[in-house]
């Protein structure tokens, strides 16, 4: 490995989303730095944490169809039995939802929790509750895809948090997305439901960190399907 290669992976990729906001938080710092020293270094933290925070590291995703990843970064909130959002047309039966929440420190793209073909895609306005509440599920602005996978429908909800105001989802309905592909990111601070059928069994437990792309969330029994090439 040449010296350009081993300086270039000791950095994090930035998001193309990010790159607005560092910009501005930039260009804030030079301008409050000459009226003010001390406004310019805050400014330059503040900088340096928006960098942070649109960071999109790479991530190892096991190549297995009877495993659920975690699609985001953050706390795990919530494990049981909960009927997902209507508007995304999977009933008023429960399912396995796992729920995954994200503070201001942690990586906010989003990554497909298992392979398939989005069957739909629905986003619904709503409130900014603080997302680590229950009723943030039902009650805060989210953006939910429905995914028929190997081992039945899979849902991935993107659900806005008290400081969160954009929901970002460049999958598109109909398409095919694999396991740990990149398809959305929340700003700032926010939570991801995954909604599973009850043949899933749960790996997780309340409390515990996920890394998303990598953590398994879930996992269905019986044969494995056909593993496909990981996605970055």
């Amino acid at each position: 490995m040449s010296l350009v290669d081993t300086v270039k992976n000791a950095f994090v990729p930035i998001h193309r989303e990010g790159y607005p906001f560092i910009a501005a938080f930039g260009a804030a710092t030079l301008f409050l730095g000459y009226f003010s020293s001390i406004l310019f270094w805050i400014g330059l933290i503040l900088t340096a944490w928006c960098v942070y925070f649109f960071r999109d590291p790479e991530r190892v995703t096991p190549i297995d169809d009877r495993l659920v990843v975690s699609p985001a970064d953050g706390i795990i909130s919530a494990v049981g039995p909960a009927v997902p959002p209507r508007e995304l047309g999977l009933g008023n039966v429960e399912m396995t939802r796992i729920s995954v929440f994200m503070n201001v420190f942690s990586c906010h793209v989003n990554r497909a929790p298992v392979r398939g073909r989005i069957a739909k895609i629905e986003h619904r306005p709503g409130k900014f509750l603080n997302a680590e509440l229950d009723k943030a599920s039902t009650e805060n602005e989210r953006n939910g895809l429905v995914i028929e996978s190997p081992n039945g429908t899979v849902a991935a909800v993107q659900i806005a948090g008290l400081v969160a105001r954009r929901i970002v989802c460049w999958a598109e309905a109909g398409g095919s997305i694999g396991t740990g592909e990149r398809f959305g990111l929340i700003r700032f601070g926010s939570r991801v439901d995954v909604f599973l059928p009850l043949t899933a069994t749960p790996r997780v437990a309340v409390g515990q960190t996920a890394v998303g792309g990598e953590t398994v969330l879930a996992e269905f029994g019986g044969v494995a399907g056909t593993p496909l090439v990981r996605i970055s």
